[in-house]
């Protein structure tokens, strides 16, 4: 849940946060959307992460470019805090 309300702030420094959370484990990383690293857009946070230096910012942008393809086609933020809005009830 906390990991949604930060994608909805949409602050990009917080996608390095939501990524250790998701690879904190295995069921972390299959609850945590990866579209969930990108509250600030995709563009802006391949943009962040490509000027941070570490292994970790790495791991991280190689991982979203995998992604790209399948999980960001015609991403909208809007739509998804909208999908959490109704699966959570407001």
């Amino acid at each position: 849940m906390l990991c949604i309300m930060l994608f909805c702030i949409g602050n990009v420094e917080d996608t390095t946060l939501i990524w250790q959370a998701k690879r904190k484990n295995q069921d972390a990383g299959s609850y945590i959307d990866v579209q969930l690293l990108c509250g600030a857009g995709y563009d802006q946070t391949l943009f962040y992460l490509e000027k941070i230096d570490g292994e970790q910012a790495h791991e991280e942008l190689l991982y979203l470019r995998q992604c790209e393809p399948h999980d960001f086609v015609d991403f909208s933020k809007a739509e998804w805090v909208s999908d959490y809005k109704q699966y959570y009830g407001d």
